[in-house]
C-alpha cells in the first residue's frame, strides 16, 4: 500500500485508501451532516429537517459511511421507543480545522474559478 509521501518534487502520492476516505468524508452530504453534528448531537429526523434536501436513503448511507470511519458514532437509548442520536466523534472533530481551511480557499478564490468557468464555457 502507497502512503501519502512527497515526491520528488514535494509533490503528494496520494493512494487509493486515502482517496476513497476524502470521497467518503468530503461529499456535499457529508459536509452537511458533520457540519450539523459539530453544533450538537442530533436524531435522525433532526438531520433530516436541518438538510431538507437529501433522501432518507442518501442521508443513511452518508452516516455509515462516516460511522465505519470513525468521524460519526451512533448512540442508541434504552427508551420507550427507542432513540438513536448521532454525534460527532473525537476523531470527527479533528475534520473542522481542514474544511474550514478548504471552505475559505473556496471562498477566497471563487471569483476566479467562476471567471475561469465562464471562459471555458464560452468556448
Amino acid at each position: 500500500m502507497t502512503e501519502t509521501t512527497p515526491g520528488a518534487e514535494g509533490e503528494l502520492t496520494i493512494s487509493a485508501p486515502h482517496r476513497e476516505l476524502l470521497d467518503q468524508v468530503l461529499d456535499k452530504w457529508s459536509l452537511q451532516v458533520l457540519n450539523a453534528l459539530c453544533e450538537r448531537p442530533h436524531r435522525f429526523n433532526d438531520l433530516r429537517r436541518e438538510i431538507p434536501v437529501v433522501t432518507q436513503k442518501s442521508l443513511t448511507a452518508t452516516l455509515r459511511r462516516l460511522e465505519r470511519n470513525g468521524i460519526v458514532e451512533r448512540l442508541v437509548t434504552a427508551t420507550r421507543p427507542v432513540a438513536v442520536e448521532y454525534r460527532i466523534t473525537p476523531l470527527g472533530k479533528t475534520l473542522r480545522h481542514p474544511v474550514d481551511v478548504l471552505l475559505e480557499w473556496a471562498r477566497a478564490h471563487l471569483p476566479a474559478i467562476e471567471a475561469a468557468r465562464e471562459k471555458f464555457d464560452s468556448t
